[in-house]
């Protein structure tokens, strides 16, 4: 009931946030949210943005304004990263980016005085781990979800090597970034005011390409160069933190240094495991039964609790443990390696790769196609006149595998 009670401009947003593949489940929480982030005359001209990028001019005539007047609404937006400006050609562009990854995050990305950051990070905490419904919608459905787990690289053998490609690697990332920006992580910032944050390092949020650039721009982000960015990827190697990014090969925006306790991604991978709500590495631990000691300190550090420690079934050691992989539940972070003091670790591949979307274009159109609201993409009714969007949109489903582009026709049907 909470979006009858809901003033119009916030409920107008909601809406337009849950037409498109990464919504927010509207909720009285959702709205007191959405009232600390913005004022509803804001919600309101958000609501009638275009889903792709979009110039002063396009907003200008959206809101029946001037484009003088368009620019100082959208750079004040851009300011607290609810949009993302991108400069491209001379020319600026703007983009509304979703909850999560995006706007949500970015406010607690750095302290804030213009907002009671406090009274935000607990409502964050009961939208997303006291509700679930967000977490449910935003990593469960469909089979392309939101982000994926780099492998440690700091244990892979020279034989592992051989079978990751630089696109699954987050040096690789690192490397090749036009913009590298470092933040506060938000789900332990968030967690650090509903009193549950653990001791892992703060400031460890990367952010990459268009959207770091933006978020160093606007004072959301540090910009750091390629050493000091592989200097932090160390210290989250050091921590035993897993490596979360976004789930594209090509422009990956973000990668979060995350711990099982406070991550978002994470806690859905172990409550939901089942269901896959995190794309895994190309790797998985094999047990190494003979040197396993079952000393339990791999299971200690496994942050979705998919290694456990079972009985060896030794009739001559009746007492004996081992440690024991669940395939079906197991992100293949690699973390549980670093803990192995007895070499009863290593990583063997998978049967089958993962396939990775190729952009965040294509990311969008398959969780579209997978979530049933193809159509909204397709016909928002500002990237409906764009040659540009319909060729995007059109040229990702042809990459699509068979089934997927059969799915697609239907839904345009």
């Amino acid at each position: 009931m909470a979006h009858l009670t809901a003033k119009k401009g916030y409920s107008e947003l909601a809406d337009r946030l849950n037409r498109f593949p990464q919504g927010a489940p509207t909720s009285g929480t959702l709205f007191k949210i959405l009232q600390i982030l913005m004022t509803e005359q804001e919600a309101a001209l958000i609501a009638q943005l275009p889903i792709k990028p979009f110039t002063a001019q396009t907003a200008a005539g959206i809101w029946r304004m001037s484009e003088l007047a368009a620019i100082k609404q959208l750079e004040a937006l851009a300011d607290r990263v609810l949009l993302i400006d991108i400069p491209e050609n001379g020319e600026v562009q703007y983009v509304l980016p979703p909850p999560m990854a995006g706007f949500f995050e970015f406010s607690m990305m750095r302290t804030r005085g213009d907002i009671d950051q406090e009274f935000l990070g607990k409502l964050f905490y009961q939208y997303m781990d006291v509700e679930e419904d967000f977490i449910k919608q935003l990593f469960v459905n469909g089979e392309t979800q939101l982000g994926r787990t780099f492998v440690n690289e700091s244990v892979l053998s020279e034989d592992n090597n051989l079978y990751v490609y630089d696109y699954e690697r987050a040096t690789e990332v690192i490397k090749t970034a036009s913009h590298i920006g470092v933040s506060m992580c938000y789900c332990r910032h968030k967690m650090q005011h509903a009193g549950k944050a653990c001791d892992a390092p703060m400031d460890i949020c990367m952010t990459f390409n268009n959207v770091g650039g933006s978020l160093i721009r606007r004072g959301y982000a540090r910009k750091i160069d390629v050493s000091e960015c592989m200097d932090l990827l160390d210290q989250a190697y050091d921590h035993n933190l897993v490596q979360f990014g976004e789930n594209v090969k090509n422009e990956v925006s973000f990668i979060c240094n995350c711990c099982g306790c406070c991550c978002e991604a994470l806690k859905a991978a172990r409550k939901f495991g089942i269901l896959q709500p995190v794309h895994t590495s190309h790797f998985l631990p094999d047990v190494i039964e003979a040197n396993c000691t079952g000393c339990g300190k791999c299971a200690e550090l496994c942050p979705i609790e998919a290694m456990t420690i079972v009985s060896a079934n030794d009739p001559e050691k009746l007492k004996r443990k081992k440690a024991k992989v669940d395939e079906n539940t197991c992100i293949g972070c690699g973390v549980c390696l670093r803990g192995c003091k007895v070499d009863a670790l290593k990583l063997k591949t998978r049967e089958k790769r993962i396939i990775t979307p190729e952009t965040g274009v294509h990311k969008a159109v398959m969780m579209a196609v997978e979530r049933g609201c193809l159509e909204h993409l397709i016909f928002d009714n500002r990237a409906l006149f764009s040659h540009r969007a319909m060729a995007a949109i059109l040229g990702a489903i042809l990459k699509m595998p068979p089934v997927k582009q059969i799915m697609a026709t239907n839904q345009v049907k």
